[in-house]
């Protein structure tokens, strides 16, 4: 049976602990007692209580981090991994009888292949180091997200982050090509080839994507780069309705292929509220029920601004647009863009924001967001909720002021997660599940399904000690 967070709780660890890490890590290799530690460690963005480890590890190689786990392993000593700290779901607030292992002195991009566009780095590095590194190069990676000057590539692999660039590229699972994978007892997998055809058997690295920590640490990843595009087009059009909007998407996907790299619908509840928050100058000058924002790859700028003219003029003929905007320049797409970051403005004008990432059937999340729309105004009439999301991909966020509905947090969870599980869709679209989620990983997984993901996480940790209380309920 897998060892439970209340199990590890017992004892702290014995002298010979601290003795053995400082031995591996040196005396600059780790915080002890929560005076020691800084309190950004104690929790993340996800807003959950924060709670001091009992230790803040800090290696600087995975030879550090194997040896530091098999430290806490022969000790029986929980073990927290965190990254860049932005996750919304709980998965890298620590267990007060555990450590946290924190990655900011490893963060080195090794390796960068112009000819053949990998890239190899260490788990710490940010998004945005490797997004600047891959420009540098001639090259485009496929990830982008709000956090990007913070959250950590080792985060963002182990969340198996999303974000703007789903559409064209795939979630950060199609980014990886390779891992290297500390285990619980310190044991490394060393998966880092460079192929992308290599049918030996299991795909390993696949377990650890998405896991969250809990089943080893990520220390290194040799990721996939994409092509720079020649040209991009940005557009702003304004929709009457949600079955419109998906008749945009194939519309733009049937004239420019795999070259849509974005289609970004915002509800008018959001639209306003970005609009309000930022000051922002509206891209309309009436109010309509949704906005979309698309971007379109191309070669050449004059043409492909041209082509997406053309093709939302027929969107405009068919009923489909009720208005357009396309940037003339680089800035004007900017502008338009930002209308979208409202989210990073939340947490300053919301007490606190209830966040909600979930993926539903493409055709069924207009229809999920009305009656969700119902059920909140039924309850909490005074409700204050945004909706918006990367709909090309079926990720749908929906966001909700906790001081506009009495604090009553959980009841809105239950209320939205139950119509997940109606309308057959996931809890989790791209935050991960962490703590957060747990209660209602059934309602989009079977028992045989979590019962396989137990069997693997007994497998690989048996004594329970990776991120303990993450993803799956303790036994």
């Amino acid at each position: 049976m897998t060892t439970s967070r209340t199990d590890n709780a017992a004892a702290a660890p014995a002298a010979a602990f601290w003795t053995d890490l400082e031995q591996a890590l040196g005396p600059n290799g780790f915080s002890r007692g929560a005076g020691a530690i800084p309190e950004k460690y104690w929790t993340d963005w996800s807003g959950t209580p924060p709670v001091p480890p009992r230790a803040l590890l800090r290696p600087r190689s995975t030879e550090e981090v194997s040896a530091l786990l098999r430290i806490c392993h022969a000790h029986r000593v929980p073990v927290v991994p965190q990254g860049g700290l932005t996750g919304l779901a709980g998965a890298a607030v620590p267990v007060a009888q555990g450590v946290a292992v924190a990655f900011d002195r490893m963060q080195q991009i090794e390796d960068v292949n112009a000819r053949t566009g990998l890239m190899t780095v260490q788990a710490g590095v940010t998004l945005q180091a490797v997004q600047e590194a891959a420009v540098a190069a001639g090259w485009v990676f496929g990830v982008d997200l709000g956090a990007r000057g913070s959250c950590q590539i080792g985060g963002n692999v182990s969340t198996n982050a999303g974000g703007n660039g789903v559409l064209q590229n795939g979630m950060m699972r199609e980014q990886v090509l390779g891992l290297e994978v500390v285990l619980a007892d310190g044991t490394v997998l060393p998966m880092l080839r460079p192929m992308l055809k290599n049918n030996t058997g299991y795909d390993l690295k696949q377990f650890f994507i998405g896991a969250e920590g809990t089943l080893g640490i990520i220390t290194r990843v040799l990721l996939r780069l994409r092509p720079a595009p020649q040209a991009k087009a940005t557009c702003m059009v304004a929709l009457p309705g949600f079955d419109e909007a998906l008749a945009v998407l194939a519309r733009m996907q049937a004239r420019f292929g795999n070259s849509v790299a974005a289609f970004e619908l915002m509800w008018s509840d959001f639209v306003q509220t970005s609009i309000q928050w930022q000051k922002l100058q509206p891209a309309f000058a009436q109010q309509h029920p949704l906005q979309a924002l698309i971007d379109v790859d191309g070669k050449d700028e004059a043409a492909l601004r041209a082509a997406v003219e053309e093709a939302l003029g027929e969107a405009m003929e068919a009923g489909e647009v009720v208005d357009a905007v396309i940037a003339q320049s680089s800035e004007q797409a900017k502008s338009l863009w930002k209308l979208r970051e409202a989210p990073a403005e939340m947490t300053a004008h919301m007490h606190p924001p209830v966040n909600f990432d979930v993926s539903l059937p493409q055709v069924d999340i207009g229809h999920f967001a009305a009656a969700c729309r119902a059920a909140f105004d039924a309850r909490w009439p005074g409700h204050h909720s945004l909706f918006f999301g990367h709909v090309g991909d079926g990720n749908l966020h929906v966001t909700t002021d906790s001081k506009t509905i009495g604090g009553e947090d959980e009841a809105l969870e239950a209320v939205l997660y139950g119509l997940v599980q109606q309308f057959q869709g996931s809890v989790s679209a791209e935050h991960g599940i962490g703590l957060h989620k747990m209660p209602y990983l059934g309602f989009s997984r079977t028992p045989q399904e979590l019962a396989a993901m137990r069997a693997i996480k007994q497998a690989l940790d048996p004594l329970g000690l990776m991120n303990p209380g993450k993803v799956l309920a303790a036994d």
